[in-house]
């Protein structure tokens, strides 16, 4: 995982190793079984070997993960912190609203339901908040990662980097399994894409600092590939 210095400086080992928790392959929430669209990407023929596997999730990390997903789980993050539940509230339902393919909007209240069961069940955060969280309706992928992170007091360049690292590398395990690519194909991949987190991180952390913040979700090839994917006859993944 590729987090800055500062925000290493602010982890102790005991929430490093908590981050390292939520951003595991072996967290249950699921997130192996989508692919976000990648699974046309390969059956309509955008993407057939490494390099177009490496354009296509770096145009998506920039034009669709950064200026929306990324932007909108900072702007629940601040509003965990601030307990500001009415403003995670109205942000959790902007993203849903956002989400543009009936698998999508699946894709992340299933995530968000398996992810506020677990920070249930491991008693994550304050009773109060955690109370909110489960009462989210629909609750959003964004929104409960985010509360994990402000709930286990670690740092938000760290918590959006973790964010976004565990979506890339769902991408590569993706690409590996539908292209297909070989394992060494794959981590070259990632570790193109990897230095291209801080910029990515940086872009939210500016829109969101905006204000009003500035969020982009006009992606049309994305959305269409994405969307073409609910008719595809035979598919791996259910996104």
């Amino acid at each position: 995982m590729h987090i800055s210095m500062n925000a290493l400086d602010a982890i102790t080992v005991q929430r490093y190793a908590q981050l390292m928790h939520l951003s595991s392959p072996a967290l249950p929430v699921g997130g192996f079984s989508y692919s976000q669209g990648f699974e046309s990407a390969v059956e309509l023929g955008i993407v057939f070997d490494e390099d177009t596997a490496r354009r296509w999730i770096e145009n998506t990390l920039h034009a669709v993960m950064a200026p929306c997903d990324a932007t909108i789980w900072l702007l629940v993050y601040r509003a965990w912190c601030d307990q500001d539940t009415d403003t995670v509230c109205r942000w959790n339902r902007w993203y849903y609203a956002s989400r543009e393919t009936a698998e999508a909007r699946a894709e992340t209240t299933q995530m968000a339901v398996s992810l506020i069961n677990l920070a249930q069940e491991l008693r994550w955060g304050a009773d109060a908040l955690r109370s909110h969280l489960g009462a989210l309706c629909p609750p959003c992928f964004p929104a409960a990662h985010a509360f994990c992170v402000q709930a286990l007091a670690l740092p938000s360049d760290a918590g959006i980097t973790a964010f976004l690292y565990t979506w890339l590398e769902n991408q590569i395990m993706a690409a590996i399994k539908t292209v297909p690519l070989g394992q060494t194909a794959g981590q070259r991949v990632l570790s193109a894409l990897v230095p291209q987190l801080d910029h990515a991180v940086l872009a939210a952390q500016k829109a969101a600092s905006c204000s009003p913040p500035i969020i982009m979700t006009l992606a049309p090839q994305y959305s269409i590939v994405a969307a073409r994917h609910e008719s595809q006859f035979s598919r791996l993944f259910r996104s």
